[in-house]
């Protein structure tokens, strides 16, 4: 590395600027100022831990995107967090240990060893909300109904959600009695949806007619509503466990539609983002022109096992610098009040007064380059008799 550029950061790496950085941590406050208004508590998880902690649960999907290093005090392996769900999670079991249901919130840097798609950031700022201790449809509708107002207060307007279940998959596996490899398999085929393949597997397999035909029909079904109705016809042989997701997955829809009126979901069946560990629905937003998600969740009953408390969770994250990027990170500096060079008592009480006003006050500095203008003050102070006033 030369003198010339020392100054290059890694790829994926980014700062943030003055006039974006303020635009960033005004939308932080209000979106925590929101989630406390909707009975969520903030935590703050620690940037790294022990590794057998951080990569517990559902951090197990994540070894591949943790950066780690060793602690020199006790030689001990550390990780930088790749994702903050498993910590919060630690926090709610091992710390809280309520019966009731508890909301937890949080936001934060988090940092990968790759980027999670084309151009994407490996530092995220992530926000999030989870809620503990509650299995019914309920608190699935609302961890969705506060992913909607998140996207809106940061300025997303147009989206769509896309909702799966991860029981309907599970289920037909049970049912059809695959190994963990051919579960494996058939996992990576419906992640491409590469339909010929299923058919392969299936035949390969020696797979009876009937669920052969319950799984080589995942692929096709994604849509709008009417997926249900083709559900409920290619699955009428299927397990209980499969039919109680699908009508599982279409109460959450309902609730959520009388609830929420303007925004479009969508429907796939076969959808199984981060399929590992959750246990029930899955959803995802999506904005256009944008091939990777903008915001994700879903429920993962018994996430504080490895902590001790086995309890219900359901919760959604997102990356707050993409949601901003979406609208344009284009904040503009503050207009402040320049002030003279001035000893004066009366000036100083009166600086002291605006800023205590919320107001920036800009105090030159003696032999300075630069007018009020060029440090961004659109006001200045001056004297009036024996008093001082903004002008």
């Amino acid at each position: 590395m030369t003198l010339n550029n020392r100054w290059v950061l890694p790829e994926g790496i980014e700062e943030v600027l003055p006039a974006q950085a303020i635009q960033l941590e005004g939308l932080r406050r209000r979106l925590i100022d929101t989630y406390t208004t909707w009975g969520y508590d903030l935590v703050m998880p620690p940037f790294v831990e022990y590794l057998e902690s951080l990569l517990s649960g559902t951090g197990h999907d994540l070894d591949l995107q943790t950066f780690k290093i060793t602690d020199q005090l006790t030689g001990r392996m550390m990780g930088i967090r790749a994702d903050m769900t498993p910590q919060v999670a630690r926090i709610e079991a091992h710390h809280l240990k309520q019966n009731t249901p508890t909301r937890l919130c949080y936001l934060g840097t988090v940092l990968h060893t790759r980027p999670q798609g084309f151009s994407a950031s490996r530092s995220p700022l992530q926000i999030g909300a989870e809620l503990y201790g509650h299995k019914g449809t309920q608190s699935d509708v609302e961890i969705l109904c506060l992913m909607v107002e998140t996207l809106k207060l940061t300025g997303v307007d147009t989206f769509y959600i896309d909702l799966g279940h991860a029981g309907i998959f599970r289920g037909l596996v049970q049912q059809a009695g695959l190994s963990t490899d051919q579960e494996n398999q058939l996992f990576d085929v419906l992640q491409r949806k590469a339909k010929p393949e299923l058919v392969e597997l299936m035949n390969e397999w020696q797979i009876d007619k009937n669920m052969s035909a319950m799984l080589t029909s995942l692929p096709d079904l994604n849509g709008g509503v009417e997926v249900f109705d083709k559900a409920v016809k290619i699955f009428s042989k299927a397990s209980k466990e499969v039919l109680n997701a699908i009508e599982n997955l279409q109460t959450i829809a309902k609730q959520f539609t009388n609830r929420v009126k303007d925004i479009s979901l969508h429907y796939d069946l076969s959808e199984l983002r981060g399929y590992n560990y959750h246990t029930g629905v899955i959803f995802a937003a999506y904005a256009p022109g944008q091939g990777q998600s903008i915001a994700q969740g879903g429920r993962y009953d018994d996430i504080g096992k490895d902590f001790g408390v086995a309890r219900p969770a359901t919760g959604f994250s997102a990356d707050l610098k993409t949601l901003v990027s979406l609208t344009g990170l284009n904040g503009k500096p503050v207009k402040g009040i320049f002030a003279p060079v001035s000893d004066d008592e009366a000036l100083q009480n009166f600086i002291a007064e605006l800023r205590a006003q919320g107001e920036r006050v800009v105090v030159e500095l003696p032999e300075q380059k630069g007018d009020s203008a060029a440090m961004e003050c659109d006001r200045v102070i001056v004297k009036d008799g024996n008093n001082w006033k903004v002008k």
